[in-house]
């Protein structure tokens, strides 16, 4: 076989495809939120509303993931063709939302050590002008749910006869987005509380409950991300057991060693060592597990028994 012919056997390692509606609304969204972001820091301040001035917080870490997906999206589209990147670029999102969340531990910090002060050291709060900020802010908070609300696009190299992937990207923004909508409503119902009741005491509260959430999301982004970066295994998936049962269903063959991780949203390679008396070719089994789209690059390696001989078979 001649190296021109070799073109047919290769694969493209472009896993991570994507809408280009999807990456539209999601630099709209990332506008829209930055700047009733800056505007709910700068009042909360003014204002002296800690409420108000966590929400902003608070939403900064949804400008942040929001950008984290803005620059996958760009970066899996630009480099999808580069054969540098040996499992595609689906981790370039991972690895940002990593920096991200050590960022975000920080900033939750800074949030619950300003509100534990505002405790003890009150200040009097602007309650009208900062609840009409709040109130746009869970407005805007609402619009950026809508346009990014799951419409079914079709990614690009896909044709409609494909089996549709949920862009987990946008899934993710989506979600921080109704998470966002809630802290919002409890400020509003902070500064409200404030201002008929005298509670003043439950705005730095509300800052605190707002850095705790905050905190919660980076932990939880931490500890995903770096089981995906590190190749962790797949703990809540029964991929696993499903590929063990497909491949070992004629009583001959075993899996000797068995390799999964994620390379993309949603999608795994897998590296299958197998040994039987009667091996089959590896393209055999591989069919055997073609049903599992999710699986987007599988290597199969095949071996004689060892009662049987030293012969192999590796694909």
């Amino acid at each position: 076989m001649h190296r021109t012919d070799l073109g047919r056997w290769r694969h493209s390692h472009a896993f991570c495809l994507h809408s280009a509606a999807a990456e539209r609304r999601t630099r709209i969204v990332i506008g829209i939120t930055a700047t009733m972001m800056v505007v709910e820091i700068i009042t909360g301040l003014v204002f002296h509303s800690m409420a108000l001035l966590a929400d902003g917080w608070h939403m900064s870490t949804h400008v942040t993931a929001f950008l984290i997906a803005a620059l996958a999206y760009h970066f899996s589209r630009r480099h999808s063709a580069d054969p540098r990147f040996s499992f595609g670029t689906g981790k370039m999102g991972v690895l940002g939302g990593f920096a991200s969340a050590v960022v975000l531990s920080v900033v939750a910090f800074l949030m619950a050590g300003e509100s534990v002060r505002r405790l003890f050291v009150p200040l009097s709060i602007h309650f009208d002008q900062a609840i009409g900020i709040a109130c746009a802010g869970l407005v805007v908070n609402l619009v950026c749910a809508l346009l990014l609300k799951e419409h079914h696009d079709h990614p690009h190299g896909q044709g409609h006869g494909h089996h549709h992937h949920r862009d987990l990207n946008r899934r993710a923004a989506y979600l921080h987005v109704l998470a966002d909508t809630f802290t919002t409503f409890t400020a509003i119902c902070a500064l409200l509380a404030g201002k008929f009741f005298g509670w003043s005491w439950l705005d730095p509260v509300v800052g605190v409950v707002g850095s705790a959430v905050v905190f919660s999301w980076a932990y939880t982004l931490l500890r995903d991300t770096s089981g995906i970066l590190l190749d962790r295994t797949p703990e809540s998936s029964d991929l696993l057991d499903e590929i063990r049962r497909a491949i070992e269903s004629d009583g001959d063959s075993l899996i000797t060693d068995l390799h999964v991780w994620q390379v993309g949203a949603g999608v795994f390679a897998a590296i299958v060592s197998i040994v039987a008396h009667q091996p089959r070719s590896a393209d055999a089994y591989r069919q055997l597990l073609k049903e599992h789209e999710e699986l987007v690059h599988v290597t199969i390696e095949v071996r004689l028994c060892p009662d049987q001989g030293e012969a192999g078979l590796a694909a």
